[in-house]
């Protein structure tokens, strides 16, 4: 994800000392927290990008197959600094998905491809988040009150609750319309010829932007308020729906 001259290594050291930081700061129900969030993390992160894989795979081209990339194994997938990220702040990224649109065998043409690949993992962490939801719904009102009382209960609702709040945030997160998320890749190909274009022709500078909004967390108030009203109207969607049978 990250190129054009910056240095990862620089990045990735302030990074740790970061979090080391805040790790040492952090009391027994913050650490209790950090370890519910790690597994939903990883699942989100590997889904995401294995969808990815499987989308373009589907389509033609076996370049994520041929890199090991058609794999739930999250080692595969899972980016450092995008790892963090997620870890902390409910929005990152796991480590790019390769593709070529010239293998691509569809009738359909390579720019539609394209942005059914990258709309592969958001819709991936959009489902997942569907699942757990209703999965909450479900103990709520079918899981004896003395199981949900017990340690296993609420260590088992609020893992679900963070792969809700973390899904919904990576998929949400990613369908900003800049580069490198997959937003613009998705949303480049309904655009005009000479928009996509001028797009080629600002890469970089749309890129710089992003980095700008998100390392000053811009993204991240904007992101916020849409994962907060996108998880309350799933809960009560999936509230009304299971109700309806139970």
């Amino acid at each position: 994800m990250f190129g054009y001259g910056i240095n990862k290594k620089a990045i990735y050291a302030v990074l740790i000392i970061i979090v080391l930081l805040e790790l040492f700061s952090m009391s027994r129900i913050e650490w209790l927290n950090i370890l519910i969030t790690l597994p939903a993390v990883i699942v989100a992160i590997t889904f995401h990008e294995f969808a990815h894989a499987n989308a373009a795979d589907k389509l033609g081209d076996t370049t994520p197959r041929n890199q090991g990339r058609l794999t739930l194994n999250p080692l595969s997938h899972l980016d450092p600094f995008g790892f963090i990220l997620l870890m902390f702040a409910h929005i990152g990224f796991g480590k790019p998905v390769q593709i070529n649109p010239n293998n691509f065998t569809s009738n359909r043409s390579k720019g539609f491809c394209s942005a059914m690949v990258a709309l592969a993992g958001p819709l991936m962490n959009f489902f997942i988040a569907i699942v757990s939801c209703v999965a909450i719904v479900l103990l709520d009102k079918l899981a004896p009150i003395t199981f949900m009382n017990t340690f296993i209960g609420e260590i088992l609702l609020l893992f679900l609750n963070m792969l809700v709040t973390i899904n919904i945030g990576l998929g949400v997160f990613n369908l900003i319309p800049l580069p490198p998320l997959d937003g613009e890749k998705i949303f480049r190909h309904v655009l005009p010829y000479n928009v996509q274009e001028w797009l080629d022709n600002n890469y970089q500078t749309l890129y710089t932007i992003f980095l700008i909004l998100w390392i000053f967390g811009f993204l991240g108030i904007i992101v916020s308020p849409v994962i907060n009203v996108v998880s309350s109207g799933l809960f009560f969607v999936v509230t009304k729906l299971v109700g309806i049978f139970i």
